[in-house]
């Protein structure tokens, strides 16, 4: 039979609670309507991931196979499901319930995604995954099967930040986007779109380490943020022609309103797809004399994902894979877990199920 990882109960209270991973084996899927079976050649983690281990998130659910990331190749299709997916190589939406409203989900449950909990009862971390062929697109030429499973949901979240939050008059040649955080998912990816879209990216980290080997992607320059006037050298090192920052993408919250007053344009956007410093975060009357704008941002449509997709696809961009570990490996994927605890990855952490080239029919 095939396999699944999810996670097993244990007594614990949340945010305490530590679930154990368990391999499972679960029916042979068989495509119903306009579904199709996958068969999943890698499926990466996000943050959620350790935070449904620990019963931080809403929804958390036994016995669903883990992950909203993956890729594979198409090995069947249902009869009401368009033929030509037979044999595609695709990356799957990490997400249901957001058609293409550019204010938020459309249905009044909210954005489910795939992976652990109960809201959407699937997930990539297995062998075989059945889905709806609507939400299925082809995988860019370019990427490995690796590092497809690596863009769906840290691409499709720092394309919105990026794209739709800053808007496309902030992603030209000679704007100065800054980046905080760099080193995760989301951030990497949000370097990788607004330098391929043609902006100067500049970065932060705690990490020297972390900042050069962003400059080794295409940022122009980053600086501490451990430093306490990090952003007095931030503004020395923007160029002659352009000495304030159009936009910030930001993960963290904290003090970014702060520094933001004082490196952003009047006008300045910072986009905000996380708060990892804390749940709250003060905007300053500094900010509203320059007229900055806070806007929020969170995962992204149907419509978002094919955009970014298909951004990826004509500009040839990679996401970055921090390690990658082989097949259904409790213990490798443990370890994988360990360094999102440490915040030591600088990417994805993918794992390869299956290599493309040997599908199954089942």
């Amino acid at each position: 039979m095939p396999k699944a990882i999810s996670i097993s109960k244990v007594d614990g209270k949340p945010g305490h609670v530590y679930y154990p991973l368990s391999l499972d084996e679960v029916p042979t899927p068989s495509p119903e309507g306009r579904q199709v079976i996958i068969k999943i050649h890698a499926a990466a983690l996000n943050h959620r991931d350790l935070f449904i281990r620990q019963h931080l998130y809403p929804g958390t659910a036994f016995g669903i196979p883990l992950l909203a990331d993956g890729s594979g190749t198409v090995i069947a299709v249902g009869s009401d499901a368009d033929p030509k997916w037979k044999g595609k190589r695709v990356v799957v939406n990490p997400g249901i319930g957001w058609k293409d409203d550019p204010a938020g989900p459309e249905d009044q449950g909210g954005y489910k995604i795939l992976g652990g909990t109960k809201t959407n009862p699937n997930g990539t971390l297995q062998e075989y995954v059945a889905i709806d062929e609507s939400e299925l697109e082809e995988a860019p030429e370019h990427l490995s099967a690796v590092e497809a499973a690596a863009i769906p949901l840290t691409g499709l979240t720092a394309w919105r930040a990026v794209v739709t939050k800053c808007g496309a008059h902030n992603l030209k040649p000679g704007k100065n986007i800054l980046v905080t955080g760099i080193g995760g998912g989301v951030a990497l990816m949000a370097l990788e779109f607004a330098r391929a879209s043609g902006a100067n990216v500049w970065v932060t980290s705690g990490s020297e380490e972390k900042i050069k080997k962003a400059i080794g992607l295409g940022a122009k320059g980053g600086v501490n943020y451990k430093e306490a006037t990090w952003e007095k050298k931030l503004l020395a090192l923007l160029p002659a022609e352009n000495k304030q920052i159009d936009a910030i993408v930001d993960g963290a919250g904290g003090d970014v309103v702060e520094k933001g007053a004082k490196l952003l344009k009047p006008g300045g956007v910072i986009a905000i797809y996380g708060m990892t410093v804390g749940p709250k975060m003060p905007f300053l009357m500094q900010a509203v004399l320059k007229n900055i704008e806070l806007k929020g941002s969170t995962m992204g449509s149907r419509k978002e994902f094919k955009d970014m997709v298909d951004f990826i696809r004509s500009t040839k961009a990679r996401p970055v894979v921090s390690r990658v570990v082989q097949g259904l490996d409790l213990e490798a994927i443990n370890d994988l877990f360990e360094d999102i605890k440490k915040g030591s990855q600088f990417g994805k952490l993918v794992i390869e199920i299956s290599k493309p080239g040997a599908e199954s029919k089942l």
